[in-house]
């Protein structure tokens, strides 16, 4: 998916996307409504709660993108409505069922608008769900890692020789002419840094976070130079982060942690 092709939701007239504005004329907060054509299925206590082929993407201001489907595709026995009530100024009024399978309970898991704004009556007849509150996430057959992938988030991993510094306390631990530079939407350049390539001695088990990540996979970290988690790596990366496979990357927040990028 695109953008500006296709269903994409700034496609022009040939989008499926709901959009009640002129891009330049647009709201400072914006919500648009775009069909996914996957199939998608939520997995609560080993019953399917959800099984859709109807699912539609909630692109909202600063918020990550929901997953609504029509209400009929969800499992409706295990859904008890309850009295719980948010006032959203862009959607409307929420109301809220509890989701109840296999002896788990998740209170106010499913939301749904019966009576959305004008802006929003798209969304009328869909409900969606806490997305990191269900046991798994299926699309299509591949189970989801982390939270469901942003289809307009990207990650691309380039070999690169531009040179690598890395100082921890003002001590060099890591210089590489041949890194592999990752470029992930919103987020700024990281430099990943061969194993070979850092001062081995500097280099100790971090802490034991585990930090997962749906475009990247499930992150390592590193005590280095004394600064715990200080570097992270990918040792069984996603496909988009397979070249970084095994590099390390430094975190440049933490006190005394620099990188330099040529």
């Amino acid at each position: 998916m695109t953008l500006t092709l296709g269903t994409g939701p700034f496609a022009g007239s040939r989008t499926t996307a709901k959009l009640n504005f002129s891009v330049a004329e647009a709201p400072a907060h914006r919500i648009v409504f775009q069909p996914d054509p996957r199939r998608l299925r939520a997995v609560v206590g080993g019953t399917v709660v959800l099984d859709t082929l109807r699912a539609h993407l909630l692109h909202e201001t600063a918020i990550l993108p929901r997953i609504y489907a029509p209400l009929e595709d969800y499992r409706a026995d295990v859904l008890t409505p309850t009295d719980t009530s948010t006032h959203c100024p862009f959607k409307g009024d929420a109301a809220y069922s509890t989701i109840q399978a296999e002896g788990k309970t998740i209170v106010d898991g499913l939301w749904s608008y019966p009576e959305p704004t004008d802006a929003a009556a798209f969304l009328k007849g869909f409900a969606s769900l806490y997305e990191d509150k269900v046991d798994a996430w299926f699309v299509e057959e591949d189970r989801v890692v982390g939270h469901l992938r942003d289809p307009y988030h990207r990650v691309d991993a380039h070999p690169s020789t531009r040179p690598v510094v890395v100082r921890v306390g003002g001590e060099e631990v890591a210089r590489s002419a041949r890194p592999v530079l990752v470029f992930e939407t919103g987020l700024p350049v990281r430099a990943y840094v061969p194993p070979a390539d850092v001062q081995p001695e500097a280099v100790a088990a971090g802490s034991g976070q585990r930090t997962v990540c749906p475009y990247k996979g499930e992150a390592t970290y590193w005590t280095v130079g004394g600064v715990v988690d200080a570097a992270w790596s990918y040792e069984s990366p996603l496909p988009d982060a397979l070249r970084a496979q095994g590099h390390l990357a430094f975190d440049d927040s933490k006190d005394g942690v620099e990188v330099t990028l040529g």
